[in-house]
């Protein structure tokens, strides 16, 4: 795509680090990119709620099943970042507190 803006900054900018990543294939890319924007469980209740972190992380799933040929999941995924940003979905209480109602 030599008219895409975008190719030709990327040309132009051979560093050392992006060289080494000319062996590494697209499929690692995308996973990698996955597992650095992924929710950990460290970081579970200070990102839920955030609604660009959660829309980067489910877009970043959505790339790796879209590479491995499954566009369904890839959908699935999507729609979920869509969400995220249209907020038509929000973050479910925590798993690991239970329920906080007191028996009556």
């Amino acid at each position: 795509m030599p008219n895409n803006p975008l190719f030709a900054v990327s040309a132009n900018l051979q560093s050392p680090t992006s060289a080494k990543l000319q062996d590494v294939s697209t499929l690692e890319l995308a996973q990698a990119l996955a597992e650095r924007l992924s929710i950990t469980d460290l970081n579970w209740h200070k990102s839920k709620s955030n609604r660009n972190a959660r829309s980067l992380e489910q877009t970043a799933v959505a790339l790796v099943f879209l590479l491995k040929n499954n566009p369904e999941e890839a959908l699935a995924h999507l729609q979920q970042a869509t969400g995220w940003l249209d907020r038509s979905i929000s973050a479910p209480p925590c798993p690991t507190h239970g329920d906080r109602r007191q028996p009556k």
